[in-house]
């Protein structure tokens, strides 16, 4: 593909306006890949300033016509496949296979909501006065900004974009600076679908100075964000100012029940292949595997040979299948949570290091910790990486109270074949989305739900389309 890798403000492909550069480093080899625009919040006016103009003439499209253009973006990005993922790869450091997945998902999420687009129904309202009728309508909320995680660079974009646009919506995208260039390879094939000058913008650059523009600028109705806590709390502190609307999903603790009736030889393997999935850096990671007693060390047995053979390395060689993480902070953070386990009580099985035969890019060895204690780091925090911790339980009641003792509350896991004991923990876990003898518990078209601190609103299935419009009712009077 032939993209220049710049800003793309009203079907302009353009230079930061204040001259200023960024150079995105491949994680694997702490090399650049490619210096890119670094604008501020300048561009990010100028790119909702052509959105808001773009807005009336985009909402004014029936769905069908809105549909047909994200239905060509799904097909280009599976025609393309075979190019746009070795620039998925080159920034996020992801193996092939989850590179090109991430784009698949991407190549779904148009398809989807190219359909569901068509179905943003509204009703009628019986009414108690004679004369009178309720109708009720679903409206585009306007302009929205979306601001994404590096950890799904196609995904992430594609979730909110997608969702935005076939509600009517124009958008601004600010993606990761870490993984900018995915995101500019999205919106040069939505260009290539046809959508109209302004509808999607995309700006890279100072994340404060675009955020609080986003959160400042009236024609900016709504702001969807992926990444942190502390991020998203002063997302929600800034939008009191202007009462913007906000989707956020901010990550989670996610914690795996495993009850004692559960095959543990077959549950190892999905284990480990859940747990270092992306290594480890997916919000819906399982995090805290509570064990039960009597099957605590025959998991840590199975586990252990299983995350020491994974192979890791760069994510452009055929059989990598753990890269590294996104930067050297991260890396330093998990390496700092994993030293302080021994000293909490807990006991390293496998890992805990940096591959000795890796001297460059921010790798750590898939790692497995048993033992950790519920005052331990390791059980409180978000790793978003390689680690396992292996904590036991006696009962099931322990069990979901340990799993609720967190201010997270996006995903869950529960292994068990007990009907009565699968119930009990689906009904009182805290948590968004529970899966039940399933490591995958989320799809495209079913919703994406975060509790407590794992966020606010809903991404994906008909829930996901319903967060970026807005509800009218219109009374008329006079009919008979």
């Amino acid at each position: 593909m032939n993209v220049p890798y710049k800003q793309f403000i009203n079907g302009e492909w353009v230079d930061a306006s204040n001259g200023k550069t960024w150079d995105v480093i491949n994680p694997a080899t702490e090399q650049a890949v490619r210096t890119v625009p670094f604008g501020n919040d300048d561009d990010c006016r100028a790119a909702i300033t052509a959105a808001e103009k773009a807005f009336p003439a985009w909402s004014r499209l029936t769905a069908y016509n809105r549909a047909d253009i994200l239905m060509r973006a799904s097909r280009l990005i599976a025609e393309r496949l075979e190019t746009l993922h070795k620039t998925n790869i080159a920034e996020s450091g992801k193996p092939i296979a989850d590179a090109k997945g991430d784009w698949l998902a991407a190549a779904a999420l148009f398809e989807w909501f190219a359909e569901e687009g068509k179905r943003a129904y509204g009703r009628t309202v019986p009414s108690r006065r004679a004369g009178r009728r309720q109708l009720v309508l679903r409206q585009p909320v306007g302009v929205v900004g979306i601001i994404t995680a590096w950890n799904f660079p196609a995904y992430n974009v594609a979730r909110a974009t997608a969702a935005a646009l076939a509600a009517g919506c124009t958008v601004v995208i600010r993606p990761s600076e870490y993984t900018p260039m995915t995101a500019m390879e999205m919106v040069a094939l939505l260009h290539e679908a046809g959508i109209p000058k302004g509808v999607v913008n995309l700006v890279n650059g100072d994340p404060h100075a675009m955020g609080q523009e986003m959160l400042n600028n009236p024609a900016c109705r709504k702001i969807a964000f992926t990444g942190s806590v502390r991020v998203g709390k002063l997302l929600m502190d800034g939008a009191s100012r202007t009462v913007t609307r906000l989707s956020l999903e901010l990550g989670g603790n996610a914690p795996v029940l495993l009850f004692n009736d559960s095959d543990i030889d077959a549950l190892a393997a999905g284990a480990v292949s859940a747990k270092y999935r992306n290594n480890g850096q997916v919000c819906v990671s399982p995090q805290r595997f509570f064990v039960h007693r009597k099957v605590r060390d025959q998991f840590v047995e199975r586990v252990v040979p299983l995350a020491r053979a994974l192979r890791v390395g760069n994510g452009a060689q055929a059989d990598t299948q753990v890269g590294p993480l996104i930067n050297a902070r991260q890396r330093d953070r998990v390496e700092e949570l994993v030293n302080a386990a021994p000293g909490e009580g807990a006991e390293i099985a496998t890992g805990g290091a940096r591959p000795d035969f890796l001297t460059q890019g921010y790798f750590f060895q898939p790692t497995v910790i048993s033992g950790v204690k519920p005052e331990a780091r390791l059980f409180n925090e978000e790793v978003f990486g390689p680690v396992m911790p292996v904590i036991d339980f006696d009962d099931v009641d322990e069990a979901i109270e340990l799993a609720n003792r967190t201010s997270y509350g996006l995903a869950a896991y529960v292994f068990t074949e007990n009907l009565k004991v699968a119930a009990r923990c689906w009904e009182r876990l805290e948590f968004g989305m529970v899966g039940v003898n399933e490591w995958g518990v989320s799809s495209i078209e079913a919703p994406f739900a975060g509790w407590k601190q794992s966020g606010i609103g809903r991404e994906c299935g008909q829930e996901g389309l319903d967060d970026y419009l807005e509800t009218k009712l219109v009374a008329l009077a006079g009919i008979e």
